[in-house]
């Protein structure tokens, strides 16, 4: 039974889940929002080019993490083996963001390729971490459980920009500083495996592993849960329409995610210790807001706090347009960091709210997958809509340098489409009957025992 399960965690398990979004969490500042994209695209590649070519690798990765992660998500719940592949993919994300140590100016190839891996197994170790959630955590304890994990995860990045921050700051304009940078990348590999590592010794995973039966592999087992469950959808018509939202507005905010350091780097012409600075305060407010909104969804309700954490995103992506202002920008970070965590963090609760027990990795995957699908247009839309109003101001006459901030400006018009979309689709989704539905599952589950 459920409850019996979710009783028989203890405080270190939630520690060490918490401590795993610590690591990652860093992985996420230092790689995706202040130091490798911006590295990437300026350094490494250079001008609206690169703002693309970072856009296709991200689409690339997420794409690949569309395809998988409900099957191997299926494939962890039958075989009660989520931290299994937990372990796989961090592993991934941890070699391969350390291998991203040798990509250097011209590297473009190696530059994609090594990001791509570490992305997908980032991603995907997403998928299995979050599916862990309901085994740790009632469904009341979940919101307020999630936000912690939001908000010590969010202290994991502030920490790691904080460390890193420093020798990128001392060695300046200085040849060496290309150095300070690539090795910041190993030392952030290195903080994300020490502190994933009380997640796959202290965890225990609940899930008991079901007999194959016989002439059946995973795999054939996986598409057929996978197919039972959409044959099942009426039943679970609130996680759908929720899932529907989701795949529009998360696009806008991981657009503003993969592209943030970027954006410093063109509209205001930040260097790498500013950039840095800039996404330790995005962190510092994400705390703030994985907290209060994990407790707004614990006091009201999931929908209500997204709904409100969706309004207050969309502001600064506006006000980014009208400003030219460096001031300005440090403020717009403090609001999107507070709102967005809080989008991450509710959206997380509200899929264990809508999963029935048993099948929490499989609804993670479809959560992933969901997520994913859309991941793979929004960021590469933002890059090539950024590339080809850049292009159009060149033919305008703008020079280059006024041209590529006038295309990346014309481009956050996309990320507000995607969220104000999302919105009026969540606008939909019943949160009473999505809970009543998972609940109904359980029950039924529990009179055949």
């Amino acid at each position: 039974m459920e409850m019996t399960v979710q009783q028989q965690s203890t405080r270190r398990e939630r520690w060490a889940w918490y401590l795993y979004d610590f690591g990652n969490s860093a992985y996420a500042a230092v790689v995706l929002l202040a130091v490798y994209s911006a590295y990437f695209q300026g350094a490494v590649v250079g001008g609206a080019a690169g703002s693309r070519l970072w856009g296709i690798a991200v689409g690339i990765a997420m794409l690949t993490v569309a395809v998988t992660a409900p099957v191997l998500g299926t494939i962890a719940d039958f075989s009660g083996s989520k931290k299994r592949f937990l372990l796989f993919y961090t592993t991934m994300a941890v070699l391969f963001c350390g291998l991203l140590f040798f990509v250097q100016k011209g590297d473009w190839f190696i530059g994609m390729l090594f990001f791509i891996l570490a992305e997908i197994g980032y991603r995907s170790s997403q998928v299995f971490y979050n599916a862990l959630l309901p085994e740790i955590a009632s469904r009341d304890e979940m919101p307020k459980i999630s936000g912690n994990g939001w908000a010590i995860g969010s202290v994991g990045g502030i920490v790691c920009l904080l460390i890193v921050l420093v020798p990128i700051v001392l060695t300046g304009d200085t040849p060496s500083n290309t150095l300070v940078v690539r090795l910041s990348l190993v030392f952030t590999a290195v903080f994300f495996a020490i502190s994933a590592i009380p997640a796959f010794l202290w965890i225990k995973e609940r899930a008991q592993p079901q007999q194959l039966p016989p002439g059946e592999t995973y795999l054939s087992i996986a598409w057929k849960r996978l197919r039972r469950t959409f044959g099942e959808v009426r039943s679970f018509r609130e996680f759908i329409k929720f899932m529907i939202a989701f795949l529009i507005y998360n696009d806008g905010i991981l657009m503003i995610l993969d592209f943030g350091a970027i954006l410093g780097a063109v509209l205001f012409g930040m260097e790498q210790q500013e950039l840095i600075i800039f996404m330790i305060i995005v962190q510092i407010a994400s705390v703030a807001g994985a907290y209060l909104f994990g407790l707004l969804a614990n006091d009201f309700s999931g929908k209500r706090s997204l709904i409100f954490s969706l309004l207050l995103t969309i502001v600064p992506v506006i006000w980014l347009y009208f400003t030219h202002s460096r001031l300005a920008f440090y403020i717009i970070g403090g609001i999107a960091g507070f709102a967005l965590t809080g989008v991450q963090s509710v959206s997380r609760t509200l899929v264990g709210m809508f999963s029935p027990p048993g099948k929490s990795a499989e609804f993670y995957g479809f959560f992933a997958v969901t997520g994913r699908t859309s991941s793979f247009i929004g960021p590469t839309i933002f890059g090539l809509l950024a590339a080809w109003a850049t292009k159009q101001f060149e033919l305008q006459g703008q020079v280059a340098e006024m041209a590529e901030q006038s295309g990346h400006r014309i481009a956050l018009f996309s990320i507000v489409a995607f969220l104000l979309a999302g919105l009026a689709l969540l606008l939909f989704v019943n949160e009473r009957k999505g809970r009543a539905a998972a609940r109904a599952v359980s029950e039924d589950a529990t009179s055949e025992e």
